[in-house]
């Protein structure tokens, strides 16, 4: 078992054996390392039956790593363990009593999809309106409800708003519709073993007197429903060891309670406490700085992290001019490590939301660097960005038939597949498009939506055309309605592409959707495109958790971006964002940069937000701030690119533009000017007061 490669903390958690025991384990501190050896150690040396041990962990691919890794000491007794997710365990003790609640050996597990079929046929069986009662809205709340394990009965004493009165009658039917069709969702996994234990002790004494030892990964991510299923199968032995890390709590937003760790001792008064502090992951500079950081954080069990390793480099913070320039150090810096052999495989660059990767994916598809989006797809292949830009090209060409297939039903308006099979049948028979032999029902007010759009575009900026087709097109107010985090990253995302066109028109200066279309489809046209070095990583901060690099960036360093705008106001959300910054910090090996920018374009508006607090929470003797650019010192000094004082176009004026050369005013609007230049540039619509316009 290699005990002589542990340290001293952890050979004392491998070797205690009797009564519950919480390991505070530091980010990198070999906690998995721990528990496979643990394991190892109770069934070699303690001759601990397996079939008595129980792990725990939170995704299949940490349980099958913990697998291979115990395998490595004793492989003959790792199938007849129990390592597996809460879910897989909650799963066995369905499918061994299922009876006892009901149901029958061939129960059916109904996924996210599933529950959201039944919800609304409920709705249409209620009479009820999807628009007014959002489908995925209800489904949440049931699911948030179970994870609280609040059953229908139990709601009944919270529902006091309409809508809440709406979601107990659904809740209360849905539970109907899964017990009829035999089947549980992915919640009832949890919730069904710990109502049967409830329900007959004997099944639960059968478990108890089993699982003499129970391991469990990641306390710090437990909701309630686990923390409970955890506390009454160890209820006889007391043989729990729990291993986190409070500091390393993000998950709120998925129902996780971080003060499940933090009560632990409160729980169990004779437990056993053991810090694994000693990091073999990060340079001594790197865990300095994550320390000072999260020490400002008053809800925590105190650690502090060392390292053998070397001192290292100071964390070097850029405060960029913008966006762009933030983006540009970026890309200096990862040339220039790779110029000196880093690998691109060992970089990783960190945002707070996924809509700040937009402008890192366009610069590094110019620039030839390899990337990819861990966690999440590329900007423009997300289905929200799709489904818009399928709008503005109907917009733009209305005989598209992939676009007009593609936004006809986003959102949801209840135009068949028959309908459109039809439709298509009927567009071929007459060689037209779908579109022109649209003549009636439902498709010709989605025909009708996409006739009033193509008049409003001639009137607007691009910014604002987006905002017109979210509106008009009932996008926004579908994901608004939802409540959820993945419809708020989904409106995220949707802001985040009108910083597309603010930047199209800042930079041309005119509002062409022929032209902007035509540049998208440049950027995002990358199938040729293949690289075999590795790739750079771009994701989320929530999404590194778990893994390491040998170099970490992390961009948009701002206040209000992160911490995040939402988690200002409340001591417990800032927190949160405080530990996420220290997971951040935590992931890289050998070099860390943080980056802000004095201004930067984001959901389609200027922001001009301070450095992020955690900057400043570093201590002062650990960073080393970066000097601006000379390029970028420039920038700070030129003008603005609008005409300070507002020029009075009038119809028949003549101008001039820095591109397209002499021309005539032939229509003003309050925000756009209308040019007719000479054959082939023909009549332009231009940002009114953008300098690359004056008149003669």
């Amino acid at each position: 078992m290699h005990l002589e490669e542990l340290n001293e903390q952890q050979r004392e958690a491998v070797f205690y054996q009797d009564g519950p025991l919480l390991i505070l384990a530091g980010a990198g501190s070999g906690k998995t390392k721990v528990l496979t050896t643990k394991i190892a150690y109770l069934l070699q040396e303690k001759h601990v039956s397996p079939y008595s041990i129980l792990a725990i962990t939170f995704t299949n691919k940490a349980a099958r790593e913990m697998k291979e890794r115990v395998a490595h000491f004793v492989s003959e007794d790792v199938k007849k363990m129990q390592i597996s997710t809460f879910h897989s365990f909650g799963l066995r003790i369905l499918r061994e009593h299922c009876e006892k609640l009901g149901y029958t050996s061939s129960f059916s597990i109904m996924d996210s999809d599933d529950s959201l079929v039944i919800i609304k046929k409920i709705l249409k069986e209620s009479n009820l309106d999807p628009k007014m009662y959002n489908p995925k809205a209800i489904k949440n709340k049931i699911s948030s409800c179970k994870n609280e394990m609040i059953l229908p009965e139990a709601y009944e004493k919270y529902a006091i708003s309409e809508f809440e009165k709406v979601v107990l009658e659904i809740y209360q039917k849905y539970e109907k519709k899964l017990s009829q069709n035999n089947a549980v969702d992915f919640d009832d996994l949890l919730l069904l073993p710990i109502l049967l234990f409830k329900e007959h002790p004997s099944v639960l004494q059968q478990y108890q007197e089993r699982y003499q030892y129970i391991l469990i990964d990641e306390y710090q991510d437990t909701n309630e429903a686990q923390y409970i299923l955890s506390k009454m199968i160890s209820a006889k032995y007391r043989n729990l060891c729990c291993v986190g890390d409070n500091d390393q709590a993000i998950y709120s937003f998925r129902g996780a309670n971080y003060k499940n760790i933090l009560n632990f001792e409160k729980d169990y008064p004779d437990a056993k406490v053991i810090k694994l502090e000693q990091n073999y992951r990060s340079t001594q500079t790197i865990l300095e700085a994550a320390n000072s950081v999260i020490r400002h954080n008053r809800e925590r069990k105190e650690k502090n992290l060392f390292s053998t390793k070397e001192k290292g480099e100071k964390v070097k913070i850029y405060r960029a001019y913008d966006g762009n320039d933030e983006v540009h150090y970026v890309t200096s810096c990862i040339k220039k490590l790779h110029a000196e052999g880093t690998k691109y495989e060992d970089i990783a660059i960190l945002y707070r939301t996924n809509a700040q990767s937009r402008v890192l994916e366009e610069v590094f598809l110019k620039e030839g660097i390899p990337h990819h989006v861990v966690g999440g797809l590329s900007f423009y292949a997300r289905r929200e960005i799709k489904d818009l830009l399928a709008y503005l090209r109907l917009l733009h060409n209305p005989h598209d038939n992939i676009s007009l297939e593609r936004a006809i039903n986003v959102p949801k308006r209840g135009i068949g597949l028959r309908t459109l099979e039809e439709l298509n049948q009927k567009a071929d028979l007459e060689n037209q498009s779908i579109y022109t032999v649209i003549d009636h029902g439902k498709p010709l007010l989605f025909k009708k939506l996409i006739q009033k759009l193509s008049k409003i575009k001639e009137e607007v900026t691009l910014t604002e055309l987006v905002d017109k087709v979210l509106d008009a097109s009932g996008m926004k107010a579908e994901l608004e309605s939802e409540k959820s985090l993945e419809a708020e990253v989904r409106l995220e995302n949707l802001e985040e592409f009108k910083s597309i066109t603010k930047a199209f028109e800042e930079r041309e200066g005119l509002v062409s959707l022929e032209d902007f279309l035509y540049e998208v489809s440049l950027v995002t046209d990358k199938g040729e495109y293949d690289s075999g070095e590795g790739q750079v990583s771009l994701m989320t901060v929530h999404a590194v958790k778990g893994l390491e690099f040998d170099i970490v960036f992390v961009i948009g360093m701002e206040e209000g971006i992160f911490p995040h705008l939402n988690a200002l106001m409340e001591n417990q959300s800032l927190e949160e964002e405080r530990r996420l910054c220290y997971v951040a910090i935590t992931r890289a090996r050998e070099k860390l940069y943080f980056l802000c920018a004095r201004r930067r374009v984001l959901f389609g508006k200027d922001q001009v937000n301070p450095p992020s607090r955690f900057l400043s929470e570093m201590d002062e003797n650990l960073v080393e701030k970066e000097k601006m650019e000379e390029e970028a010192k420039e920038c700070l000094h030129q003008e603005e690119i609008f005409h300070e004082v507002p020029i009075d176009y009038q119809v028949g004026d003549f101008v001039y533009h820095e591109n397209f050369g002499a021309g005539r005013v032939v229509e003003v609007t309050d925000t756009l000017v209308s040019v007719a230049f000479k054959h082939p540039i023909g009549v332009r619509k231009l940002m009114k007061n953008h300098k690359s316009l004056s008149k003669v």
